[in-house]
């Protein structure tokens, strides 16, 4: 199930920014790099401002994903009208069309809010994520060192 995600719910955001840092096979770092200003951005005083958007997916009464948005100084920022928003399934939840399901829900959200456009930035190296993000409507504006800038015009889903 899709749904809006619950104000007493925005601790969540924390474990599934956690899980949104593209890791390739090898170590894990530690729980407390979200607490890195560069990472803090997204999840810092969250449902404060007009374009901070949240849909989790629950399977089982469990929150397994979480799609959101903000107007932030992020890896993704392309201007202070662009929402940037962040993506993340639980391992154990992917490859079944969650993530789709959550952009598209998060996508609309924001057209209805009358928001242009929205962007995201994804490692060049996570083929799988590009490959989605494509799938959706997202097209390279940019490259920036080992990650891809990308966005989606609004309104034409």
């Amino acid at each position: 199930m899709i749904r809006k995600m619950k104000s007493i719910e925005r601790g969540e955001l924390e474990k599934f920014l956690y899980e949104a840092i593209y890791i390739p096979e090898g170590t894990s770092p530690p729980r407390t790099i979200i607490n890195r200003p560069e990472l803090k951005v997204y999840v810092e005083d969250f449902g404060t401002r007009a374009a901070d958007v949240c849909f989790v997916a629950e399977v089982g009464g469990e929150i397994v994903g979480a799609c959101w948005s903000r107007i932030m100084n992020d890896y993704g920022h392309i201007d202070d009208e662009t929402p940037s928003l962040a993506l993340s399934v639980l391992k154990n939840f992917r490859r079944r069309g969650i993530a789709s399901d959550l952009m598209k829900k998060l996508c609309t959200r924001l057209a209805e809010k009358n928001f242009k456009r929205v962007s995201l930035a994804v490692q060049k190296e996570n083929s799988a994520a590009v490959r989605l993000y494509r799938k959706l409507g997202f097209e390279i504006v940019d490259e920036r060192g080992t990650e891809l800038l990308m966005m989606k015009r609004l309104g034409d889903d």
